[in-house]
């Protein structure tokens, strides 16, 4: 009998704990404002893993701090107000005319860009496409050589490897013959590097700092979930770099796992290089408050810049710079995917190596292709993250079985995040097609209205297709019962991955 009493007793107090867990988990979620997706997520993980749950909540879950949010947002309002609202007036007069953007889609996706980011539009901005890391980077460091006023280095994973050493060589090298040299990295996104690994580039008189952390702090806040996903280089105002590869090894093809590494970035020549040093200061000034680096001024560094007027060169590129992040609900980026696919009257080519998109953007694929529009979507054929690439692979079935073509790459590891459509809209950046480029990360695109630049990026996706496989439902449907339940299971923590 006491026997039975002790077990009832322990069964009682399971259950009293258990439901104290789901009041202080409803307590904990509702408490911040965020999307019912992620609400939903939240509850299940501190529910189903009640102790482990919070300690992951408490370092992932919380959001941005009111003090963090003022700051991002008092250096993104005090620049450009007037250029902007003045291209505003003349888009919506028709007298902002694109060259080679004169349909309306262009200007739509102008206008947005505009009122949800302040994206200033510049004109005839010459673009280089790079697909291959090698290249990329020997034309990067060769520009850092031939630097003669600034360099400015901002990027997701800056590892102390083989090449960040050399791109780090490269910088300390500009930095002893006087010129101006600023790197900003993410914390979690460049795991093993440290503030020592840039001590020489500071003895030569560079500067480094993480992120919105304060100086030589490994860990300074439990909101690691919130990272500076954004790629920029830009070199003496003239020249910029934006797109998807990070400074690292395996971004070069050489690291086993991935085998080659597939990704587009593109070189600027123009005035887009000039919004990258913007959107690079601001995220550089907020860091600054925690630690004792100075500010760039930008007042200063912008008082005589106007846009220059279009010349209707056909290689001439009309750029907007665009940002997003969890400093605001705009989802600038987001939203000019939405805009593209909802607009399409062709085809939409997608690449990206993470495919959980929200309700909006799924729902816009769905529609398109449901009504006639080609939608292609290329993904990798391996995880670099087992949860989110099984939700990937679960929202890859949803969408073959709502007439889009998914293409599964072959060659190594895709890690692309490009938009193409009609004739002149396209867009390359740091942003994949999930919601954590949507919500959570600090990113940045260029969204680019040229027919030579489209048509280029179409013709490399087309390229791409000859080393992909075209998944099919008999492809899912082959998967096993155990494969399937992971992708099911993954998709419903998707908002949180």
């Amino acid at each position: 009998m006491n026997i039975v009493w002790t077990w009832d007793i322990i069964r009682r107090i399971i259950e009293v704990l258990w439901l104290i867990n789901i009041g202080f988990a409803i307590w904990t979620v509702f408490r911040t404002r965020r999307d019912i997706a992620s609400t939903w997520a939240w509850l299940l993980v501190l529910s189903v893993f009640p102790v482990v749950g919070f300690i992951v909540y408490l370092f992932v879950g919380r959001k941005l701090s009111n003090d963090d949010i003022f700051s991002i947002r008092t250096e993104q309002e005090a620049f450009g107000k007037q250029l902007v609202e003045q291209q505003q007036t003349m888009v919506r007069g028709h007298q902002l005319l694109i060259p080679q953007g004169k349909l309306a889609r262009a200007r739509q996706l102008v206008s947005l860009s505009l009122s949800l980011d302040r994206a200033v539009v510049t004109f005839n901005n010459k673009v280089r496409v790079f697909t291959d890391g090698h290249q990329l980077f020997d034309a990067m460091i060769d520009d850092i050589n031939h630097a003669q006023d600034q360099v400015y280095v901002e990027f997701y994973t800056f590892y102390a490897d083989g090449l960040g050493k050399r791109v780090l060589k490269a910088l300390e090298a500009a930095a002893k013959r006087g010129v101006t040299v600023k790197v900003l990295y993410d914390m979690s996104g460049s795991h093993g590097t440290t503030y020592r690994f840039f001590t020489h580039l500071e003895e030569l008189g560079g500067e480094a700092q993480a992120f919105n952390s304060k100086a030589n702090k490994r860990i300074t806040t439990p909101r690691l979930n919130y990272h500076l996903h954004r790629k920029i280089v830009v070199i003496d105002r003239k020249i910029g770099y934006t797109g998807g590869f990070n400074i690292g090894d395996q971004y070069l093809g050489i690291a086993p796992k991935f085998g080659y590494w597939r990704d587009t970035h593109l070189r600027i020549i123009g005035q887009a290089a000039m919004m990258l040093m913007v959107r690079f200061a601001m995220d550089w000034n907020t860091t600054c408050r925690k630690t004792d680096k100075p500010r760039i001024d930008l007042t200063a560094a912008f008082k005589d810049f106007k846009v220059e007027k279009p010349t209707n060169e056909d290689d001439d590129v009309a750029m907007q710079i665009v940002s997003s992040g969890p400093d605001n609900d705009n989802f600038a980026i987001r939203r000019g995917y939405e805009s593209i696919i909802s607009s399409a009257r062709k085809y939409v080519y997608i690449q990206t190596p993470y495919l959980i998109p929200g309700e909006p953007i799924l729902e816009s694929l769905v529609i398109a292709a449901r009504s006639g529009i080609d939608v292609r979507i290329m993904i990798p054929c391996m995880p670099d993250h087992p949860f989110v690439y099984r939700a990937t692979e679960y929202y890859a079935r949803y969408l073959v079985n709502n007439g889009v073509k998914v293409y599964k790459y072959n060659n190594g590891f895709i890690h692309a995040k490009t938009m193409v459509s009609g004739s002149n809209l396209a867009s390359v950046g740091s942003a994949n097609q999930d919601y954590r480029s949507y919500r959570l990360n600090f990113e940045a695109n260029a969204f680019a209205y040229n027919e030579e630049l489209t048509a280029q990026l179409k013709k490399i996706f087309e390229q791409d297709m000859e080393k992909s496989t075209l998944l099919t439902p008999e492809y899912f449907d082959q998967q096993s019962n155990w494969r399937k339940f992971k992708q099911y299971f993954s998709r419903l923590l998707s908002p949180i991955l």
